[in-house]
């Protein structure tokens, strides 16, 4: 199973992720019908779900990896980045797709040099996209760290993420 997850790096780091994994492994059963449950409480635990976690789940379950890696990847619920300290959510359902959710989209990846489902290298920011908000009169929307803002364009891009720099600036 080839997976390009650069964040955990280290020997150390390595078995500190399957140790953690191990140890919520020991709370289930090993039958297959036990994957989700088990990918929800790792990503609980870890935020994300690393290799060396699908790794330690596949061996349990006496399944492929590429069976673990599957599911995760066909569920939109599991990460296989690390998050961010700051999440960042577009809308892209219809209100918000026809006033330009998807050119604000642009902005961000523009903007944090990532893509979506994607961290910033020094895990300051996650990027993702979302449905629908329910906020559909303030399109085009952007769910910043749980708080939706409201006609977010490009320009309003630049304006969130100086605030995230002045606030940066007063804490140092």
């Amino acid at each position: 199973m080839a997976i390009n997850n650069k964040e955990v790096t280290t020997t150390e780091e390595q078995a500190k992720v399957r140790q953690k994994t191990r140890q919520i492994l020991k709370r289930f059963g090993r039958k297959q019908g036990n994957l989700v449950p088990i990918l929800q409480k790792v990503q609980g635990k870890l935020g994300y779900l690393p290799r060396e976690a699908m790794l330690e789940i596949a061996k349990f379950l006496s399944i492929p990896g590429i069976d673990v890696y599957s599911v995760i990847t066909f569920y939109n619920q599991f990460r296989l980045n690390p998050p961010g300290k700051h999440s960042i959510r577009v809308c892209l359902g219809t209100a918000c797709h026809m006033k330009g959710g998807y050119i604000t989209l642009d902005a961000w990846k523009r903007r944090l040099g990532i893509d979506r489902g994607e961290t910033t290298p020094d895990r300051e920011f996650d990027l993702d996209s979302v449905a629908c908000v329910g906020c559909c009169v303030m399109a085009p929307v952007t769910v910043v760290d749980a708080k939706p803002q409201g006609k977010v364009e490009p320009t309003k891009v630049d304006g969130l993420l100086l605030a995230f720099e002045i606030e940066r600036e007063k804490k140092s």
